[in-house]
């Protein structure tokens, strides 16, 4: 099994180096248009929801704009079927695609360390203005070798009208404890970002900053659950999109209460298509825990400790070879 995969055009290039990169160029638009529905079908579903939303509101008469949102709220509430076998498919075409868009070449400190009917859990950062590369974690990209993976996302996304049924294909369930828990017990992998969305806060130009100080609850069920953690850090995401942030103190504490991001980010020509940036994800050896079912805090906060250090390591240990010799990363 290939723990390094990387864009499936490489093999073909090093043959063709002497036709002055006229294949090259013809592969990677092919690369890109061969993406462009499936990033389209992981991000732009808001956008969608958005246009057609004032396009009802402005441009339909009344009767109609009723219908339409009528509509989506039935898509709101239509449950979803997670083993869907279309469902199934349509993940792994996004999962393999978005992954030789960038490309995204994955980095495993131990293979051997992974057992495929094991649960880890993998605390993923940063979350930059999107956390795009944790799909290359999942078992629909194929790239680790893991049986079963759950992504703990938002609540919020699990609302919104046909994003709630292609996450859930994907495998995203709502980030709570009860999932966390559950998705544990029945032998899933759970991959999530420790710093959540409020990480974005903190978003800088040229600097990596991770909110995980205040964060510890992951550590106190992976430590409950007897299940190992995982750090895991991904190089070039920052960088995938251009974004802007509501300015003042005030505001962002006010987002913070209402569970909202202030923050604007956009792709290629304003779309929600991120740019063609490479994406490099180290992944470190996971820290075996001893089940407790009831740590003390000074319990966690050891682990706690050591998972930080773990990560930070690992960033240190891989910026080089990622390309990002001069990058600094924040625990905040």
């Amino acid at each position: 099994m290939r723990f390094i995969p990387t864009n499936y055009h490489t093999h073909q290039k090093e043959e063709s180096m002497e036709k002055n990169g006229t294949e090259e160029n013809s592969s990677e638009s092919c690369t890109f248009f061969k993406a462009l529905p499936a990033l389209a079908l992981y991000l732009g579903t808001i956008h969608f929801n958005l246009i057609l939303i004032l396009f009802a509101t402005f441009f339909l008469p009344l009767s109609k704009a009723l219908l339409v949102f009528g509509l989506l709220f039935v898509f709101v509430m239509i449950p979803v079927d997670d083993k869907s076998m279309f469902g199934r498919k349509l993940s792994k075409y996004i999962c393999k695609n978005i992954c030789s868009y960038f490309p995204i070449k994955l980095h495993v400190e131990e293979p051997k360390a992974f057992l495929p009917n094991h649960a880890y859990v993998f605390g993923y950062e940063p979350h930059s203005a999107f956390p795009i590369g944790m799909v290359a974690l999942g078992d629909g990209a194929g790239m680790m070798p893991l049986a079963k993976t759950k992504f703990l996302a938002s609540s919020a996304v699990f609302y919104i009208p046909f994003m709630r049924h292609i996450w859930r294909w994907l495998g995203f369930t709502a980030v709570t404890k009860k999932n966390f828990i559950s998705s544990l017990e029945c032998g899933y992998s759970v991959i999530f970002v420790p710093g959540g969305v409020h990480e974005t806060v903190f978003l800088e130009a040229g600097s990596e900053i991770v909110f995980l100080k205040e964060r510890r609850g992951f550590v106190r069920i992976a430590m409950e659950m007897g299940v190992p953690l995982v750090p895991v850090f991904c190089f070039g995401q920052t960088n995938s999109f251009k974004w802007w942030k509501v300015p003042g103190k005030l505001i962002q504490k006010l987002a913070r209460f209402m569970k909202i991001v202030p923050l604007f980010y956009w792709g290629i020509y304003g779309s929600p298509i991120p740019f063609k940036n490479p994406l490099y994800i180290a992944v470190g050896k996971p820290i075996e825990l001893h089940k407790n079912s009831e740590p003390t805090m000074e319990q966690v906060v050891k682990v706690h400790s050591q998972f930080v250090e773990a990560l930070q390591d690992l960033f240190e240990r891989h910026k080089a070879e990622a390309g990002y010799t001069n990058l600094q990363l924040k625990i905040v």
